[in-house]
C-alpha cells in the first residue's frame, strides 16, 4: 500500500482528546500501523478515511478514552486480534479505535477455587497453558484459539470444536470488569462456587460484541484436565447415514468431546491438497473424539460401534496419540483447503440436530439453483455447520450470487428453528438478518436495554443492531 493509498487518521487534537495520559505511546501515530488497526479478518473490510487508534496500556486509557468519547459523541470500536469473521472489528468514519492487545495478563490463576483472572488481551491458548500448568483446564476453543483473544471470545461468546461436550464461552466467565461510556468501571458476577445476587449482568454482556461496553477483566471458570484425546473417522456412503450417526453419537450417556462433520464438497477440497485418507466418492465423513480420563480408549470404541451401526462404510480407530493426530489432520487442513479455492464468505448457521441433514441437503439444492459451490461442514455435534459460499472476486455478478445464496440458507435455518449464527456472532456482516429472526419488537427492546449503559450509541455503532 503507497502513502497515498494510506487512510488519513484524525490527529486526537481534532477530537479533543490530545489529554496527558494518551500523549504518550497509547496512541498510534504512524499511518501504515494504524491502517493495520482498521480492518478485521472479515470479507470486504476496508479503512475507512478518518479515524485515531489507541492501543490502551492499562485499564487508565480505556477510562480515559471512554470518557472523553462519551462527553463528546464520538464513536468507539472496541478491539482486539481482529480475527472477527462478521465485521465486528472494523474501524468506522470518525471512531476511535480502542485496541487492548496490551492488556494480556493472566493475573491469577486459583487452583482450589477453579478459576484463572485474565485481561481482554489474553490470547486463547496462552489461558489454555496457564490452566494447565497446575492440572486445570480452560475449554472453549475458537479454530482460531493460537490467535484470539479473551476479550474478542467474550465479546461474542465464542465457541469451537469441543462445544459438544464442554459449551461455549459463556458457560464459563464468573465474574467481569467492565468500563461503561463515560469511563466508568463495574464489575459484575463473582468468584465463588455460587451467587445469585442480583440480575446476571455478567450474561447480558458476554456476547454483546462491544456495544455495550469494554471489558478489561474476565474471571473464568476452569474444569479438571481431562486425558488426550483418542479419535475416530467414519465415513459414509450416504447423508442420512452420517446424520444417523451424528444421533446416535449424541446419546450416547459419555458424550464425545469432539464431533465434526465434512460434507462430500469439503473432502473433495481437503483431498485436493493432500491425501488425507478420504475416499473421493464418499458422501460424508464423522470425527469424534475422547478425553474422558481413563475411558478414552472404551469411549472411541463405542463410538466406532456406533457409527458402523448407523451405516458406516468405514470406521478408523486411533489407538494412541500420533494416530489421533492423523485422524484428525484432515479436519485441521479444512480452513486452508477451502481458502485455497478463492473467494468465499465463511458462514455460521445452526439448527436443531434433527434437521442437520435437512439443513445439508438444502444448501446443495440452493448451491445448484443459484450456479454457486457451498461447502456445508462444521460442528455436527451441536448443530451448527460453517457454510462457505464461493465466488469470484473479479465478478460482482457472480459476489452477489453467493449473497443471494446465503440469505437462502438463512430462511432455511430460521425456518427449522435454527439461528443465524452459533458463534461467529452478527458484527456488521448479519444485521439484516438479526431482524428476521428475532423480530421489530425484540430488536426494539434489545436497544432500549443498549441505552441503558450506552445511551449516546458510541459504543461499536454499525455492529449488531
Amino acid at each position: 500500500m503507497s502513502t497515498a493509498e494510506l487512510p488519513r487518521m484524525m490527529d486526537l487534537g481534532e477530537t479533543d482528546l490530545g489529554v496527558m495520559r494518551l500523549s504518550g505511546g497509547a496512541r498510534v501515530t504512524d499511518p501504515a500501523i494504524a491502517a493495520s488497526y482498521a480492518v478485521d479478518a472479515s470479507l470486504g473490510s476496508t479503512a475507512p478515511d478518518h479515524f485515531t487508534v489507541v492501543r490502551a496500556r492499562d485499564v487508565g486509557d480505556v477510562v480515559e478514552v471512554l470518557r472523553e468519547a462519551h462527553a463528546r459523541g464520538i464513536p468507539v470500536v472496541p478491539q482486539g486480534a481482529r480475527t472477527s469473521l462478521a465485521g465486528g472489528a472494523t474501524a468506522r468514519e470518525g471512531s476511535i479505535v480502542l485496541n487492548v492487545e496490551g492488556l494480556d495478563t493472566v493475573a491469577e490463576v486459583d487452583e482450589l477455587e477453579g478459576y484463572a483472572v485474565a485481561g481482554p488481551g489474553v490470547v486463547n491458548q496462552d489461558l489454555k497453558r496457564a490452566a494447565a500448568s497446575v492440572g486445570l483446564f480452560y475449554p472453549p476453543d475458537p479454530a482460531s484459539s493460537a490467535t484470539c483473544t479473551i476479550g474478542g471470545n467474550v465479546a461474542t461468546n465464542a465457541g469451537g470444536l469441543c462445544c459438544v461436550k464442554y459449551g461455549v464461552t459463556a458457560d464459563y466467565v464468573k465474574s467481569l470488569e467492565i468500563v461503561l461510556p463515560g469511563g466508568e468501571v463495574v464489575r459484575t458476577g463473582h468468584r465463588t462456587g455460587k451467587g445469585v445476587a442480583g440480575l446476571d449482568l455478567t450474561g447480558l454482556f458476554v456476547g454483546s460484541e462491544g456495544t455495550l461496553g469494554l471489558v478489561t477483566s474476565v474471571v473464568v471458570r476452569l474444569v479438571p484436565a481431562p486425558d488426550p484425546s483418542l479419535v475416530a473417522l467414519a465415513t459414509f456412503a450416504s447423508l442420512d447415514a452420517a446424520a444417523a450417526g451424528v444421533v446416535a453419537l449424541r446419546r450416547d450417556r459419555h458424550r464425545p468431546a469432539l464431533l465434526e462433520f465434512l460434507d462430500r464438497a469439503t473432502i473433495v477440497a481437503v483431498q485436493a491438497v493432500a491425501d488425507y485418507g478420504f475416499p473421493q466418492a464418499c458422501a460424508a465423513a464423522l470425527i469424534v473424539s475422547s478425553d474422558r480420563p481413563e475411558h478414552t480408549r472404551d469411549d472411541v470404541q463405542r463410538y466406532a460401534g456406533l457409527l458402523g451401526e448407523a451405516g458406516a462404510v468405514d470406521v478408523a480407530v486411533a489407538d494412541d496419540q500420533q494416530e489421533a493426530d492423523a485422524l484428525m489432520a484432515g479436519r485441521r487442513a479444512v480452513n486452508n483447503a477451502l481458502e485455497a479455492k478463492g473467494g468465499r464468505f465463511v458462514e455460521d448457521v445452526c439448527v436443531p440436530l434433527g434437521r442437520l441433514a435437512d439443513l445439508i441437503r438444502a444448501g446443495e439444492e440452493i448451491s445448484s439453483r443459484r450456479g454457486v459451490e457451498m461447502t456445508m461442514s462444521g460442528h455436527g455435534g451441536d448443530g451448527n455447520l460453517h457454510p462457505c459460499v464461493f465466488f469470484d472476486r473479479a465478478d460482482p455478478e457472480s459476489r452477489l450470487r453467493a449473497e443471494a445464496a446465503f440469505a437462502d440458507l438463512v430462511d432455511v435455518a430460521l425456518a427449522m428453528g435454527g439461528t443465524i449464527t452459533g458463534e461467529h456472532g452478527v458484527g456488521s456482516l448479519k444485521r439484516e438478518f438479526l431482524v428476521q429472526e428475532l423480530g421489530p419488537a425484540e430488536i426494539a427492546r434489545q436497544r432500549a436495554v443498549k441505552a441503558v449503559f450506552d445511551p449516546r450509541g458510541i459504543m461499536n455503532p454499525g455492529v449488531v443492531y
